[in-house]
């Protein structure tokens, strides 16, 4: 029988949350990139046409389902200014020149700042775009790509009011829409950020990521079923969005419905067999259900496809101890150790376990090993142990 004091705690999902210690560590990371982007705006004669860009998606927490992280890989294209006459080149000889010289109109200072974010200077370009902003003060692009150089600084406040000033000159913008929506859903606006992608699928309704953003945020409001409405919507719109199934797993699991979550990552396995997520994601579904068989499967078909998945081998060593296999969870604890020697959890579970074995020398070094690696919920086991070896 396992220690009734070890636990399960499972990042980023609200319905395991702080506390409880009846259960052993268990490390959720339903986390894949998204593919959901900061739009870009790409130059075609005097039209500007969106483009999706780099952002991440994951899960990073106990209090949210989700939590937006940022790619650094934005890039800025070059609309041209509506009111000029003269084509900007696009050669890099040309990109080269705009640097060096010193601008003397919008378009200039427009081309200068583009140049400056591309070489990572966002001090530089925003300067840039403030200049052409004071000289050209009703050209939305010149906001928007403001706003970009902001969300490269991590400044979410300014990267919001200049998309806010983009939508104000053109509110058929969707781009612009899209992007103060997921600056709004990183600062906890979580409303404006649902309002913001109503905008985009409102303009463009076969948009599957806008219901995807919309979904995400609806989740960070607890709106369960209007995410897993958002997050079925996005799915009809494309049938292969593994991201989107990813999400409305979660939500699915939130809401208890273990079958449904399980359905949704089998369908990311079927569309892509290496997909170690989601075995890793259908074992912890498996493992809820008390299924560790099944759940072992999961998490070592997971670590067949990334031999260095640490929370694999913390959850199938969780499993594994479910079962009463304790020498087969030691060894894989011991493995999660190996690859990431600061892993608490992994310290806590085997300590625990060694503790099950009456292996009392063992289980205290490995608990006070986690409590300097902040595990500090486990110091009244290590005390008890500590009080027992005393007493010997």
């Amino acid at each position: 029988m396992v220690n009734s004091l070890i636990r399960w705690t499972v990042r980023g999902l609200n319905a395991l949350a702080n506390g409880d210690t009846q259960k052993r560590h268990n490390m959720m990371q339903p986390c894949r990139p998204s593919g959901i982007g900061f739009r870009d705006k790409q130059q075609q004669s005097r039209d500007i046409a969106p483009q999706r860009l780099g952002w991440l998606i994951g899960v990073v927490g106990i209090a949210a389902i989700l939590v937006m992280t940022l790619s650094s890989g934005i890039a800025i294209a070059e609309p041209l200014d509506p009111t000029a006459s003269i084509q900007m080149a696009a050669t890099s000889a040309a990109a080269t020149s705009a640097n060096e010289a010193t601008p003397q109109d919008a378009e200039s200072y427009f081309k200068r700042g583009v140049t400056r974010y591309d070489q990572g200077d966002l001090e530089g370009a925003i300067a840039d775009f403030t200049q052409a902003i004071e000289l050209n003060p009703d050209n939305a692009d010149i906001y928007y790509n403001r706003g970009i150089a902001y969300v490269g600084q991590g400044n979410w406040g300014e990267a919001i009011a200049n998309f806010t000033q983009t939508v104000e000159r053109n509110p058929d913008d969707i781009d612009a829409y899209t992007n103060r929506g997921l600056a709004r859903r990183i600062q906890g606006d979580f409303a404006g950020a649902v309002d913001d992608f109503t905008q985009v699928i409102e303009q463009k309704p076969q948009d599957a990521i806008a219901y995807h953003n919309r979904g995400l945020a609806r989740a960070n409001q607890r709106d369960l079923a209007g995410a897993i409405a958002d997050f079925t919507a996005a799915i009809e719109r494309d049938p292969e969005y593994a991201n989107a199934y990813n999400s409305r797993g979660l939500a699915y699991y939130s809401q208890g419905d273990l079958d449904s979550a399980i359905a949704d990552y089998s369908k990311i396995v079927e569309l892509n067999p290496q997909d170690a997520l989601a075995y890793y994601n259908r074992g912890l579904m498996r493992a809820a259900q008390q299924n560790f068989t099944a759940a072992i499967i999961n998490f070592t078909q997971a670590i067949e496809l990334e031999p260095r998945y640490v929370d694999a081998y913390n959850n199938r060593g969780n499993a594994h101890a479910d079962r009463g296999d304790l020498e087969d969870a030691i060894a894989d604890y011991s493995r999660a150790i190996e690859l990431a020697p600061n892993y608490g959890f992994a310290y806590v579970n085997r300590g625990l376990i060694y503790q099950e074995l009456e292996r009392y020398e063992e289980a205290l070094s490995d608990l006070n090993q986690a409590i300097e690696l902040g595990v500090q919920a486990i110091t009244p086991v290590r005390d008890e142990i500590q009080q027992l070896l005393d007493q010997s």
